[in-house]
């Protein structure tokens, strides 16, 4: 059903779309703080209410896991995160996107990524490649970049605040790279999807966070997985490269 499941998750990505860039920049956003201290809009809930409807009327035999409302991995589950990047939406900041994923047994076989103030989109389903459209532009396929050595590497990370227990781990990594930004939350990941890039980590992650990456940067050319080196998006942490870095990095990570 991978066809099939892809073709859901753009549909998915459609409907969180219309609502967020409907609220995106309105003057009575309504904003509250979440037991962890992290914002969520009605954006954010309204997103993972509408996917939720969707999916209990076209696959009501699945699971639903989203940022919002919880859930579980249970058989065939659709992880929600309805806005990845809401400190960003609440500012105004364009750079925040919905990220849909299917995880099935240990794999992620489909994930969307869907930046729409952006007038981006990544989508990924498992042997199917990695692609991305820019507006209305035809789909281009993504590939990872060809560096082969951390010292030549563009290094992105979502903040060095999240890395203030692992200072001197993500010192050594930035400090043998040729060049790092913190872009941040799924751009990261997209860029290194896209070639911009060449590694992109960050040291505390949720599931919802992940899901929808993997199977974009695995089906670019590149790895992802956690400091432990275990792949996909299970280890509470991410590590993605181009493939060709990935032992290198995790190795200046770990110390």
């Amino acid at each position: 059903m991978t066809a099939d499941d892809l073709r859901l998750g753009h549909a998915l990505a459609d409907v969180a779309d219309a609502i967020t860039m409907r609220r995106f920049l309105a003057a009575d956003l309504v904003v509250r703080s979440k037991p962890d201290d992290t914002p969520v809009t009605d954006a954010d809930r309204a997103v993972e209410r509408a996917v939720r409807e969707v999916l209990a009327l076209r696959r009501p035999a699945d699971s639903v896991l989203g940022e919002e409302e919880g859930g579980a991995l249970d058989g065939r589950t659709w992880v929600v995160d309805p806005i990845d990047g809401t400190k960003n939406y609440l500012r105004g900041v364009p750079v925040w996107a919905t990220l849909v994923g299917l995880v099935e047994g240990r794999e992620v076989t489909v994930g969307v990524v869907s930046a729409p103030a952006l007038g981006r989109r990544w989508w990924a389903a498992q042997g199917a490649g990695a692609w991305t459209s820019v507006g209305e532009s035809e789909p281009r396929r993504c590939q990872v970049s060809e560096v082969a050595e951390v010292a030549d590497a563009f290094v992105s990370y979502s903040s060095l605040g999240g890395w203030r227990d692992r200072a001197e781990d993500i010192g050594r990594l930035l400090d043998a790279a040729w060049r790092s930004r913190g872009f941040g939350d799924f751009w990261s990941y997209m860029l290194l999807a896209e070639g911009a890039v060449d590694v992109a980590t960050e040291p505390d992650l949720a599931l919802h966070d992940m899901a929808a990456l993997v199977p974009i940067v695995t089906e670019a050319g590149g790895r992802f997985t956690d400091l432990a080196a275990s792949p996909g998006p299970f280890g509470g942490n991410a590590v993605a490269t181009n493939g060709t870095l990935h032992d290198e990095v995790l190795g200046l990570l770990r110390g």
